[in-house]
């Protein structure tokens, strides 16, 4: 359960106070050990409430699924079918293999929601493995996508995974249907149906002292009528932790998304870049400083985070300085409790 004021320098139009509870009910059961059957529902119920005036109180509130699915499981292989978050991937903050969760960085709770569908993993000896998975009924924008699925489609992927001196490597490919009629970007809301949308992407991540990692995404849309057919996004990223103190914590990454008309031809290119720094104050605290830049547009996104953590209890401190019109990711739509400037309390309670 959790609890939420954010307060806006604009005022009360862009305050809001909300609450929110997601029960979660477990079950599982083995079978002469080599064996597991479990289940997970969940489900996200939350409200909340805007000042837009002294006259008029803005509220909203919904319960949808928040997770709801079956999984047959063994010492190497599991089945996990339902309502669930599927992520991979080495990047932390700006991820390309975003494909299939939105979660955001500056959420302290990590939340996101699922994609229906099956995924299939089995782990080899030497750590390796392999994903499959096929998704359907899953209609709006999910990840980094702007356009979302054909209506009732079946997609489908994999991902292959395997080490690699001191760290490890994946290839994972995705294909699916798009509804360009349905598009949040104006400049593809194309009168076409069934468009194929292929990813295949390669990452990898390794400790040679400090962490080093790369993303890099090739997605082709067949478009009949939009020229710009292809889409590159990198990600590099290192971190490193300082022996200072109780240790101070360095992150930084660098994305850059790219659309052409060929695939390795050129484009006009959008970077973005972000820096993170954390220290723990004790066991109890820690702080967290994040700086996002835009290079397109010159915008600067800033939140500085205080954290004090219980054995049930969270408490959570975020001030922030950020454009008005707050998109770190191009999917983004609709207001944001981040956008402009002011601070957000939250109270998180597990049970």
């Amino acid at each position: 359960m959790s609890a939420w004021l954010t307060l806006s320098s604009d005022g009360a139009a862009k305050s809001q106070i909300g609450l929110r509870y997601i029960p979660n009910f477990s079950l599982m059961k083995s079978f002469q050990r080599k064996y597991a059957l479990d289940a997970e529902i969940s489900f996200n119920a939350f409200a909340s409430a805007q000042a837009l005036s002294l006259d008029n109180i803005q509220t909203q509130g919904k319960v949808k699924p928040y997770r709801l699915w079956l999984r047959f499981s063994t010492a190497q292989f599991e089945a996990r079918l339902g309502l669930q978050k599927i992520n991979f991937g080495s990047a932390l903050l700006l991820r390309p293999l975003m494909w299939f969760d939105r979660v955001d960085p500056n959420d302290p709770l990590q939340l996101t929601d699922g994609v229906y569908g099956i995924l299939l993993k089995y782990t080899f000896l030497n750590n390796a493995n392999i994903w499959l998975w096929g998704l359907y009924g899953n209609d709006e924008p999910k990840g980094w996508e702007t356009i979302p699925s054909q209506s009732k489609s079946v997609e489908c992927g994999g991902r292959f995974q395997f080490p690699l001196l001191k760290g490890e490597m994946a290839f994972s490919s995705h294909h699916r249907r798009m509804d360009p009629s349905r598009s949040l970007d104006p400049q593809i809301l194309l009168n076409e149906e069934n468009v194929a949308e292929n990813r295949f992407s390669l990452d990898g991540k390794w400790d040679i002292g400090l962490g080093l990692w790369f993303e890099a995404v090739l997605i082709h849309q067949d478009f009949k009528f939009f020229p710009l057919k292809y889409q590159r996004n990198i990600n590099l990223g290192l971190d490193y932790t300082f022996d200072l103190g109780r240790g101070l914590h360095l992150m930084g990454e660098q994305l850059m998304i790219e659309a052409s008309e060929k695939a390795f031809g050129k484009g006009k290119a959008r970077k973005f870049s972000v820096a993170s720094l954390d220290y723990p104050l004790g066991l109890l605290d820690r702080i967290k400083a994040m700086v996002f830049h835009n290079w397109e547009n010159k915008d600067w996104y800033r939140f500085f985070t205080w954290q004090r953590m219980y054995d049930r209890w969270s408490f959570y401190l975020i001030g922030f300085w950020n454009p008005e019109h707050y998109q770190i990711y191009a999917s983004q739509t609709g207001k944001n409790l981040f956008a402009g400037k002011g601070f957000q309390v939250m109270v998180a309670f597990n049970h």
